[in-house]
């Protein structure tokens, strides 16, 4: 494997396909677990999200579910509003939200967001000129937006090249299964354990998801795949 070390990136440097190989590749040789995955699974997906509301409600929406249900309910907020805008989100009653999928609480996590997203309290377009803590100060100063959604946010869709989601389930996991751990590492030992893959530690969160996702999928029926729950918030 290469052995070469990637420049670090400079200040809020989108990641793209191409440095996430070469970053792929260089954590590939730091680390024998990490090397080990990615020569099972191959190179992980980007990932990427487009910026704007409907991907931080969508983000809002995996909070604590599967994936595959929080992609449903999303779904069907972008046929019942489209398009999706904070005023359109606000439009909606409580029934029509419950009925595509909104809990009660994730009811007023998101017409918190919208709001503050309508009056100019959170300026979505501002973040990407922004470093790491203005992002996360930004976003968590909604009601709902908690460290997990903030992080969430500057990985997929800011593309910082260092985020890490201390608090994500299948993170967590992926690390105690590559590293035969007798438990799932919790926030503090997510933190601490990550240190010697910086500036690149997004670029370990995807080849960890990749190998939470895959290895999974090689052993969950078909059926049983959608229910598995990957995310979460605090």
């Amino acid at each position: 494997m290469p052995t070469c070390v990637p420049a670090p990136p400079p200040d809020r440097e989108p990641l793209t396909e191409r440095s996430l190989a070469v970053a792929v590749d260089h954590l590939a040789s730091l680390d024998q677990l990490l090397g080990a995955s990615v020569a099972r699974h191959g190179c992980p997906p980007l990932w990427a999200r487009e910026p704007g509301f409907p991907t931080l409600v969508h983000i809002v929406l995996e909070q604590q579910v599967s994936l595959a249900s929080a992609r449903a309910a999303f779904d069907r907020l972008s046929a019942a509003a489209s398009p999706l805008t904070p005023a359109a989100f606000l439009a909606l009653d409580d029934r029509a939200l419950l009925e595509i999928g909104f809990s009660r609480q994730k009811t007023r996590y998101g017409r918190e967001l919208a709001r503050a997203v309508a009056d100019g309290r959170l300026d979505l377009a501002a973040l990407p000129r922004m470093d790491d803590d203005a992002v996360d100060a930004s976003l968590t100063a909604v009601p709902g937006i908690g460290p997990w959604t903030a992080t969430i946010y500057r990985l997929m869709v800011l593309g910082r090249p260092d985020a890490w989601p201390i608090h994500d389930i299948a993170l967590a996991q992926a690390v105690a299964d590559l590293r035969g751990l007798p438990h799932r590492p919790d926030a503090r030992e997510m933190a601490g354990l990550a240190d010697h893959w910086r500036p690149w530690r997004a670029v370990a969160a995807r080849i960890l998801w990749h190998h939470y996702l895959s290895e999974r999928a090689a052993r969950v029926r078909p059926t049983q795949r959608a229910s598995v729950r990957v995310r979460a918030d605090v």
